[in-house]
């Protein structure tokens, strides 16, 4: 009985000790983990507190599961119930091309392939030398019309690009090179905001809503809710296409279940009509969501093309049309001082002075601002 005790009082205490007895090799190893564990990106909240438009309740707490279903040998992961929308940014590797590609995962606007259609797309996109931003989006939500359209999730898309290019110093990031890259529902994401930007669906929050959230370029892979069936070859008509669209690539495979090819074909003719630089690849074979998975098919080298692409861009037009100007605009709000627009901007609010200079030709006196009046922030 005595033995057994002290048998269990000596297991008790190996364990309360056992970091402290770890061999050498295994506590380096130990610390690698932990290092890895700290690098890894983190996800950012998109809204500051108590301030998420048109917030809906959903069925319940957020989490991940596991598909039962294959695609190229493997499961995919797949997000439920995200109620507080979030970024995680993914630095390049190797030489930074200066781009930036925010991605939209796809689900029908009920889930999200968090894995096949995001993290797994950064890491290709890093891989090339680019930054990725991961957008967990508001899911399942509210959708709209005989479309079946999501203004939640265009709201969340419309913040996050405003918030890249406010933030673009912090980031790390090039403010006129950001594009999107989204895959079906997340396709269709990439129409929506690359169509509806001059105006916030929502109201200001911050200073962040008044950067412009127009993308620079955009991808979309196998789009949906873009056309509807059985009805005439006609542009969803809440895709408002005009010249200032931003470039687009377009794939899609002709025998896709889920998405009709239909929805890229009247995308394309609405941007040429529009004389919007306009690529789009259609195969006879993919199906749907196969995003960087290897299948049997030509389809699978769309990501060369997508490379290229990019490089001419970038090498064109991305130098020659910025899609915002060097410096950034602010209306003043009824109360706001210099000292507030200031802290807004800068994080502190002595940079009064900087703003007040640069706007010399519009403000005589610091402690007096109209409101409306539109203030160049240097």
């Amino acid at each position: 009985m005595k033995s057994s005790i002290l048998l269990s009082i000596m297991i008790i205490l190996s364990c309360i000790t056992g970091c402290n007895s770890l061999p050498q090799n295994n506590k380096e190893n130990h610390k690698e983990k932990l290092k890895v564990i700290s690098q890894r990106p983190k996800q950012i909240p998109i809204w500051p507190d108590g301030t998420i438009p048109n917030s809906k309740s959903t069925p319940g707490a957020e989490y991940q599961r596991t598909t039962k279903e294959l695609i190229a040998g493997k499961p995919c992961t797949i997000v439920e119930n995200v109620s507080q929308p979030t970024i995680t940014i993914y630095p390049p590797k190797g030489k930074d091309t200066g781009l930036t590609v925010v991605v939209f995962p796809g689900g029908g606007y009920m889930c999200l392939a968090i894995d096949l259609e995001g993290t797994e797309i950064c890491e290709w996109l890093i891989s090339k030398g680019i930054t990725a931003v991961l957008l967990k989006y508001r899911v399942p939500n509210q959708k709209w019309g005989k479309y079946r359209e999501s203004k939640q999730a265009l709201e969340d898309a419309q913040r996050t690009i405003g918030l890249l290019r406010f933030n673009a110093k912090k980031y790390k990031i090039n403010p006129n090179k950001i594009g999107v890259i989204g895959f079906s529902a997340g396709g269709h994401m990439v129409a929506a905001i690359s169509t509806n930007y001059k105006k916030r669906l929502y109201k200001k929050v911050d200073a962040a809503d008044n950067e412009s959230c127009r993308p620079d370029f955009a991808i979309a892979l196998y789009p949906g809710h873009l056309w509807y069936p059985n009805t005439n070859f006609i542009l969803n008509p809440n895709i408002h296409v005009t010249h200032k669209t931003p470039p687009t690539f377009l794939l899609h495979a002709e025998n896709d279940p889920v998405d009709n090819v239909n929805n890229s074909l009247v995308y394309y003719i609405a941007l040429k009509n529009a004389d919007v630089p306009v690529e789009m690849h259609l195969y006879a074979h993919g199906g749907h969501a196969f995003a960087l998975r290897p299948t049997n098919y030509p389809i699978s080298e769309w990501p060369l093309l997508v490379e290229k692409w990019l490089q001419s861009l970038n090498r064109t037009y991305l130098k020659q049309n910025p899609s915002s100007s060097p410096c950034k605009y602010h209306i003043v709000q009824k109360g706001e001082t210099l000292s507030k627009i200031s802290l807004d901007y800068y994080g502190t609010a002595n940079k009064w002075r900087k703003i007040f200079d640069a706007n010399s030709k519009t403000l005589k006196n610091p402690n007096i601002i109209a409101t409306g009046t539109k203030l160049i922030i240097p």
